[in-house]
């Protein structure tokens, strides 16, 4: 369309070019999203040990400078917490609650992460201040695609992809509104309990708990601490 148009000028075309390539990315972070969300619901092919502690603090890094351009306070108690399954898709789990809890929150808010181990079953709790969220409207933020109203808007979105390098790079930067999507399918496929509840003051609370880990089935915990420093 720029180079039909006789009158276009260097301006003109770069502009162009530069629509095009971010409609570009935008489609890429949105395959990259999707196949992250279908991996989810396709279920694990085995199961592996890992620290949800580790794993949290990996996926905490790559978003506190984000945190900080937004003025949103984060505190995380990451404590040992042994479970089983696919740790780059737990931390994509991770990665997309703590983004979604940052990005969705309001000037000067406050965002607190914690991971442990209750009645031997690891677990990961991200809750955040931010707009109020009706009760009733919670599930849809669960499901690909929905949205809330325009003054809510893309509060389920997250990061949709992993962080750069994993699976759906980058993805959660267009808000497709496939982040929260993702969390509940991935902890689907670990067998994991999700659950959340919208806070009277604003904000939402997740907390995700995954299954006992056999006895024998061990766990590094020196990687939390190796994530940590």
């Amino acid at each position: 369309m720029a180079l039909r148009d006789k009158q276009a000028t260097n301006a003109s075309l770069r502009t162009a070019c530069e629509r095009t390539l971010a409609a570009g990315e935008q489609q890429e972070r949105l395959i990259a999203a999707l196949l992250t969300l279908a991996r989810g619901e396709r279920g694990l092919d085995a199961f592996e040990p890992f620290d949800l502690g580790a794993v949290a603090a990996g996926a905490l890094a790559a978003v506190r400078d984000e945190a900080e351009a937004r003025g949103v306070r984060v505190t995380a108690d990451l404590g040992d917490a042994p479970a089983l399954g696919d740790s780059r898709l737990a931390e994509q789990l991770a990665a997309n609650l703590a983004d979604n809890a940052i990005r969705y929150n309001v000037a000067g808010g406050e965002v607190e992460i914690s991971t442990g181990d209750r009645d031997g079953r690891a677990f990961l709790a991200v809750s955040n201040t931010g707009p109020v969220i009706p009760p009733d409207q919670l599930g849809r933020l669960f499901q690909p695609f929905q949205r809330l109203d325009p003054g809510r808007a893309a509060l389920g979105a997250g990061r949709d992809g992993a962080g750069a390098g994993r699976d759906g790079a980058g993805a959660g930067r267009g808000g497709l509104g496939l982040g929260l999507a993702i969390v509940s399918a991935i902890a689907a496929a670990h067998g994991a309990e999700l659950r959340a509840v919208t806070r009277a003051a604003g904000g939402l609370a997740v907390e995700v708990v995954f299954p006992p880990v056999p006895t024998g089935a061990g766990c590094r915990a020196e990687e939390r601490a190796a994530a940590l420093v």
